[in-house]
C-alpha cells in the first residue's frame, strides 16, 4: 500500500469545494431534474467511463507494455504501469498532444449530455456534474474489473493533464465523486405524482 499524501499541485484540493459550493448555492432552487434524465445520464455515464477505461489500457499498450490474449497478463502488465509514478514521463511527446486533446474532448462530450438533457443553467451545471461524478466512479470500476487497477484507495494515478499534471491516489477523485452524487440528489426536486382532479358538472353546464 503506498504512503498517503494530498493531491498536487495544491489547488487540486479545492475541487472538493465543487460539490459544497453547488449545494450550498442550489439548496433553494428545487432543480426540476426527472428520473428519468438521471437515469438515461446515467446510464452513458457509465458507458462512456468503460470507453474511456479501453482506451487508456490501449494507450498503455502503446507506450510498451505488449499485451498478451490472457486477462491475467494484461491484469499484471498494466498494474505494474500503472504503480509507476512517472506515468506523463513515460508518454511520448505525439501521444501526450492526442492525450490533452482527449480530455478537453472528453468534457465537452460531457458538457453537451447536460446541454441536451435539461433546460436552464442550474439544471444543466447539475446534470454535468452527475455525470461526471458517474463517469469518474464507473472509470476506475471499470480498469479495477479488467486489468486489476487501482490496487488499492492509494493508489496514485494522474487525473489530468490540462493545465499542468493533476496528481493524486484514486481515494482522493473517488470521494469527489461520490460527494458530488450526494449533493445533485439532495437539491433535487422531488417528484410528485399527477393528481387528476374530476371536476363534476355544474348546473350552468348542464344547461
Amino acid at each position: 500500500m503506498s504512503e498517503f499524501f494530498w493531491p498536487h499541485p495544491w489547488w487540486v484540493n479545492l475541487s472538493i469545494l465543487v460539490p459544497i459550493l453547488t449545494y450550498y448555492f442550489l439548496r433553494k432552487n428545487d432543480l426540476s431534474l426527472g428520473n428519468t434524465q438521471l437515469l438515461v445520464s446515467a446510464i452513458f455515464a457509465c458507458a462512456f467511463a468503460f470507453v474511456e477505461a479501453s482506451v487508456v489500457v490501449y494507450l498503455r499498450a502503446i507506450t510498451g507494455f505488449l499485451m498478451g490474449s490472457g486477462s491475467s497478463e494484461v491484469a499484471s502488465l498494466s498494474s505494474r504501469f500503472y504503480q509507476d509514478a512517472r506515468i506523463v514521463s513515460d508518454f511520448p511527446t505525439s501521444l501526450l498532444k492526442i492525450e490533452l486533446l482527449r480530455e478537453t474532448a472528453t468534457i465537452l462530450m460531457l458538457g453537451c449530455v447536460s446541454i441536451l438533457t435539461v433546460r436552464g443553467i442550474r439544471e444543466r451545471w447539475a446534470i454535468f456534474l452527475w455525470v461526471f461524478g458517474i463517469w469518474d466512479i464507473c472509470y476506475y470500476l471499470s480498469l479495477r474489473l479488467t486489468v486489476g487497477w487501482p490496487v488499492s484507495l492509494t493508489t496514485t494515478d494522474v487525473l489530468f493533464l490540462i493545465p499542468t499534471p493533476w496528481m493524486s491516489q484514486v481515494w482522493f477523485p473517488l470521494l469527489v465523486s461520490i460527494v458530488t452524487l450526494l449533493a445533485i440528489i439532495f437539491v433535487k426536486k422531488p417528484q410528485r405524482g399527477t393528481e387528476q382532479t374530476t371536476t363534476l358538472p355544474t348546473e350552468s353546464d348542464s344547461r
